[in-house]
C-alpha cells in the first residue's frame, strides 16, 4: 500500500513528542532502576509519584512514574508549538468525535487530553516548568548517560491506519517495512522533530507501548551499561541486544524494567529535517531490517508490551509473521 504524501501543513503543529507516564508498582524499585541504574535525574517526588529528566533536557520531566496496583501505562505527552496550537488541537480533536478534555498537570500549563484512533491516551502542551541546564554538570552522569527522550514504539493492530492517523498529524515517514505478499505495512517509523521517529508503529496485539527510548553519547555506554547491569542483579532484564538496527540504522539495546515495561537505548540514527525525504522501504522478509548485525530479537520482542490504563486490545489485521531468533 502507498505512503500517503506528507502532509506539510497540518491543522495543529506538533513540535516533538515529551514524556511518559509509567504506572508502576514498587515506586521505590522503579526509581531506583530508572535513576540510580539508568541514569535520570530525579526532579520531584512524593509517595505516588517520581519526575525524571535527561541530562540535556530543560523540561521538568520526561518520565513520571506513578504508583498503581499493576504495570500499565497512563499516556503519552507531546508537546505543540504555541499555545495557539493546543487551541486547534481542541478543535481538531473535537471535529474528529473524539474525547476531549483540559486537565490540570503539575509542572505544565493548559494541557489536553484526547486519544488517537485507537484510543492511545495522548496529551498536548505548550509550557512546562524549565529546570536549570545540567548537560556540563559531569558528575551527575551516571549508568547509561541518558541525555534525551527520543521516541515511542507502539504495537498497533492496523499499523495502515496508525499512519494515516498520524501522517494527518504532521507526521513524517522515514522507514517502513511492507509485506510484499499483502501490500500491508507491518511496520512504520513516523517523525516530527527531524530524527528518524517520534512515533513508530508494529503490528501486533495492540494498542500497547513497545518501548520508550532514550538517546545516549555514545554505543561504549551502552556497553559500560551492560556490565554494570550483569553484576549488580540486573542481568535477567537484558532483553535483546547490543546490536545495530538495518531500518534507522541505530546501535540499540533493549531492557525490562521491574513492571515489564521495555526502554531501549539509542544511538547513531541520522537527519530527517528535509521536507522531500523519500522514505526508505524494507522488506518483512530481509532479516537485516531488525538486526543488520547482531543476534536475532527473541519472541518476547515481538509479543510483550505494555498495555494502556483502561483500554482494550485487539487481534492485527496483519497476519505476516517476522523473523523470529531459535
Amino acid at each position: 500500500m502507498p505512503i500517503s504524501p506528507f502532509n506539510l501543513y497540518p491543522d495543529f503543529n506538533i513540535l516533538r513528542l515529551s514524556h511518559v507516564e509509567l504506572v508502576v508498582t514498587d515506586l521505590a524499585r522503579s526509581r531506583t532502576y530508572y535513576a540510580d541504574l539508568l541514569g535520570l535525574q530525579v526532579t520531584d517526588e512524593d509517595a505516588d509519584h517520581v519526575y525524571l529528566r535527561a541530562l540535556e533536557e530543560r523540561g521538568h520531566h520526561c518520565m513520571v512514574l506513578r504508583r498503581g496496583e499493576k504495570g500499565e501505562v497512563g499516556y503519552l505527552g507531546l508537546k505543540v508549538f504555541s499555545e495557539e496550537d493546543l487551541d486547534k488541537a481542541e478543535r481538531y480533536f473535537r471535529n474528529l468525535g473524539h474525547k476531549v478534555e483540559w486537565i490540570e498537570r503539575p509542572y505544565q500549563g493548559r494541557t489536553l487530553r484526547t486519544h488517537d484512533n485507537f484510543g492511545i491516551p495522548l496529551e498536548f502542551y505548550f509550557k512546562m516548568d524549565r529546570l536549570e541546564p545540567i548537560h556540563q554538570k559531569y558528575a551527575l552522569y551516571h549508568g547509561v548517560k541518558p541525555l534525551r527522550i527520543d521516541h515511542f514504539n507502539c504495537f498497533s493492530p492496523d499499523v495502515d491506519a496508525s499512519v494515516e492517523f498520524y501522517n494527518n498529524l504532521g507526521f513524517r515517514v522515514t522507514e517502513y517495512t511492507e509485506d510484499e505478499s499483502t501490500g500491508r505495512l507491518w511496520a512504520a517509523w513516523m517523525h516530527r522533530k527531524g530524527g528518524v521517529h517520534d512515533m513508530a508503529f508494529t503490528s501486533g496485539v495492540g494498542p500497547r507501548l513497545h518501548h520508550t527510548a532514550f538517546w545516549v553519547p555514545t554505543p561504549l555506554n551502552i556497553i559500560d551499561l551492560l556490565d554494570l547491569m550483569s553484576t549488580t542483579g540486573y542481568l535477567a532484564n537484558i532483553e535483546r541486544g547490543p546490536g545495530r538496527h538495518g531500518i534507522s540504522n541505530a546501535f540499540f539495546l533493549y531492557l525490562l524494567d521491574p513492571d515489564g515495561h521495555r526502554t531501549e537505548i539509542y544511538c547513531s540514527d541520522y537527519q530527517t529535517v528535509d521536507p522531500d525525504l523519500e522514505p526508505i522501504k524494507w522488506q518483512l522478509t530481509d532479516p537485516q531490517r531488525q538486526t543488520l548485525w547482531g543476534a536475532p530479537a527473541p519472541r518476547s520482542w515481538f509479543e510483550h508490551g505494555s498495555e494502556f490504563r483502561g483500554l482494550e486490545t485487539r487481534q492485527p489485521v496483519a497476519t505476516a509473521s517476522p523473523i523470529i531468533a531459535p
